[in-house]
C-alpha cells in the first residue's frame, strides 16, 4: 500500500494492485480498477516512485521468505 495526500490534506493508504491509471489533469487523479477516482497532492511521478518503491519492498519480502 502506498499513501498519499487527498486534495483536503487527508492522509489516505492505497493498496497498488488496485490502481488502474495516474493522470495529471493538472490534479493528479489516480483511477482504482473499480472506476473509482481520488484527487492527489502528490505528482504523478510521485505516485509512480511510491508504488515502485511499495512492489520493491513486497518482493523482497517474498524472496527472502523463499530463501530461509
Amino acid at each position: 500500500m502506498i499513501e498519499v495526500t487527498k486534495i483536503n490534506g487527508t492522509k489516505l493508504l492505497i493498496n497498488t494492485s488496485l490502481i488502474e491509471t495516474v493522470e495529471e489533469t493538472p490534479d493528479t487523479v489516480i483511477t482504482l480498477t473499480d472506476g473509482k477516482k481520488i484527487i492527489v497532492k502528490e505528482s504523478r511521478y510521485e505516485v509512480k516512485s511510491l508504488v515502485r518503491s511499495a512492489r520493491q519492498e513486497y518482493f523482497k519480502g517474498i524472496l527472502n521468505v523463499e530463501t530461509s
